[in-house]
């Protein structure tokens, strides 16, 4: 018999599954305030709802045995979508969600053989919502609910944003039977595909520029205003981030401008993002998200208010941050309730309910204890912080 869990995924111990709800109710607090509702995905799905209309590869998600090809989940955002244009249709727009559940990513092992990704998600949907207002509540949103994480300056969190829009500006010149290839290149930062694709030199050098160029927002938008002026998602990301760099100032927080920036999910046409956290021994993506109109119209969203944009983080990415990444409103203490040679458990488990009654933490030793000096030794043993001794 294995002994062993699955490659990838990993048992957590009390502290760790303590911290994840820590972490899920400071981000859900957070939720609420902004007027966001609580929902519930399933973790099985249609392989096509799953792969979100071609935006997410087969080979990511973890395939199930069955009558009927289904899947888990490998992010949250395609589920609820479906779940906003069919159960939720009724439902008055903008329509604000949250959820927190575990996703499954399926990857290739370095030894070749399947390796199964299980993490904690917590993130929110904002469906309906139009133009660059709901980007700027979005983002509002998520900056927030970073300040409720209380993260350590050591952890130099950075917020990387990008827009389909500006890839698409840098490809306008080229045919539709190269876009994707030189996209590609852009994306995964392939210098050497690039100058495989045969391009001329001025054309070549203009994309390796742009490919160098990240960083300050400003900076960024300025040089694109220059090649490319009078753009309209040019002036929407002045004014995204007019309003969050005095935010992002509070927080400790850098602002990030990638125009070839691609997520690994092709699940976005918009705005995308990531929040990235320096970890142990290299940097973490804590959250990422973006807006998805195409998706909810593919789901059966339609007119004005078939959009939808979000963002989720990784609950236990931010937990295995080095340092302590939040803190906790109060500290609980637990008693630890003993029993002497002529007492009983059932005594025991009476003044056990008085406490209970009282909201107090308590643990029962069943065996008694001889004197009051071995119920501290139990004590001491324990991990308690108090005794409840029970001895006539």
């Amino acid at each position: 018999m294995a002994l062993q869990p699955a490659s990838g995924v990993r048992d957590l111990n009390p502290q760790q599954v303590q911290r994840n709800q820590e972490l899920r109710e400071t981000l859900a607090a957070v939720f609420r305030l902004w007027g966001y509702e609580e929902v519930t995905p399933p973790r099985i799905e249609r392989m096509d709802t799953l792969k979100a209309g071609g935006a997410i590869d087969s080979r990511d998600i973890v395939r199930l045995v069955s009558d009927e090809p289904l899947g888990l989940r490998p992010e949250l955002t395609a589920s609820i979508a479906r779940a906003a244009c069919t159960r939720l249709l009724e439902r008055q727009r903008p329509l604000r969600l949250w959820s927190c559940g575990t996703v499954f990513e399926s990857r290739t092992a370095d030894e070749g053989g399947q390796c199964i990704e299980e993490n904690l998600h917590c993130g929110v949907e904002l469906f309906g919502g139009l133009g660059v207002e709901s980007e700027l509540e979005l983002f509002s949103l998520l900056l927030a609910s970073l300040k409720g994480l209380n993260l350590n300056a050591s952890h130099q969190p950075r917020l990387l944003i990008g827009h389909t829009s500006l890839m698409d500006l840098l490809l306008e010149p080229f045919e539709s039977k190269q876009r994707n290839r030189i996209r590609t290149c852009l994306s995964q930062y392939d210098r050497l595909g690039l100058q495989d694709q045969g391009l001329e030199r001025a054309a070549y050098h203009n994309l390796a520029y742009w490919l160098d160029r990240r960083g300050s927002p400003q900076d960024i938008l300025n040089a694109l205003d220059a090649q490319y002026p009078n753009q309209a998602v040019l002036e929407q990301l002045q004014r995204l981030f007019t309003h969050l760099r005095p935010l992002a100032e509070q927080l400790g927080l850098t602002l990030q401008l990638d125009p070839t920036f691609q997520p690994h999910y092709e699940l976005y046409d918009g705005i995308v993002l990531q929040l990235v956290c320096q970890g142990t021994s290299a940097p973490v993506v804590i959250a990422r998200g973006g807006r998805y109109d195409s998706l909810v119209r593919r789901l059966g969203g339609e007119g004005a208010e078939a959009t939808g944009l979000g963002f989720s983080y990784c609950v236990d990415d931010i937990r295995d941050l080095p340092g302590d990444s939040i803190t906790t409103t109060h500290e609980e203490t637990a008693a630890l309730i003993c029993y002497g040679p002529k007492q009983t458990l059932e005594s025991a488990l009476q003044r056990q309910m008085t406490l209970h009654q009282q909201g107090r933490i308590s643990v029962l030793d069943h065996r008694a204890c001889s004197d009051h000096a071995e119920a501290l030794d139990r004590l001491n043993q324990s991990g308690c912080d108090s005794l409840e001794w029970i001895d006539p």
